[in-house]
């Protein structure tokens, strides 16, 4: 059994008390750190090298989004769980375009926190489901072409490679998955990202969420 080794960053000890408390009982998994602040976190982090950073975006110092756009820098490797109370989109979408493979509420974390780095570990996202509406896509298409909003025009391979980078997997690892270079998979991403006139990796979550295609994450 491969143990996920975690670091917990919340400003609330009780909160770090009771994740800790919460992943006590879970087998594969190992809280590796902890931290009350971001620069402490992002020590931590450093140092431990953890499978998966649980960060609330309320952070004194630097805050949580800033804390994941210098994890996403300097230790690309850890996937980042947002743990937070704030449920609208001026904290999901920078939390999730910094870098985040993950966003869940303080309010869920009894019942999901395991679920959701699970799903992290795996490769997958997790959105937390009172959420999921808040990231769906805006209007972004010509609504005087419904078919076109409706069909995309994606080939099946770009809508796969999508569904999977909506997931969370990278270039290397969808590359692996589909037999194909990188290259053809990046290929296939701009492609698809340029139909549907995407952007930023939060923009593809967005519509991975329309899609259905993290359903089965968020649950």
């Amino acid at each position: 059994m491969t143990t996920i080794r975690i670091t917990l960053a919340d400003d609330h000890p009780l909160v770090l008390a009771g994740m800790k408390a919460l992943l006590a009982h879970v087998a594969d998994m190992e809280v590796v750190g902890e931290a009350t602040d971001a620069e402490t976190a992002l020590e931590v982090i450093a140092r431990e090298t953890p499978d998966i950073a649980v960060l609330d975006i309320s952070l004194p110092v630097i805050g949580g989004i800033e804390l994941a756009h210098r994890i996403a820098d300097r230790a690309p490797s850890v996937r980042m769980l947002a743990l937070t109370v704030h449920e609208d989109r001026a904290y999901i979408e920078p939390m999730m375009q910094a870098g985040a493979r993950g966003y869940l509420l303080k309010r869920s974390a009894a019942e999901d926190l395991v679920r959701a780095i699970r799903a992290i570990a795996e490769g997958g996202v997790y959105l937390d489901p009172a959420i999921a509406e808040k990231v769906l896509p805006t209007a972004r298409l010509d609504e005087s072409h419904p078919d076109k909003a409706s069909q995309y025009e994606l080939t099946p391979r770009e809508a796969e490679v999508l569904r999977f980078i909506a997931q969370g997997f990278s270039n290397k690892e969808i590359a692996g998955r589909l037999d194909v270079s990188v290259k053809t998979i990046e290929t296939h991403k701009a492609r698809a990202i340029e139909k549907l006139g995407l952007s930023t990796r939060a923009d593809i979550v967005r519509y991975g969420v329309s899609q259905g295609w993290l359903g089965d994450l968020a649950r």
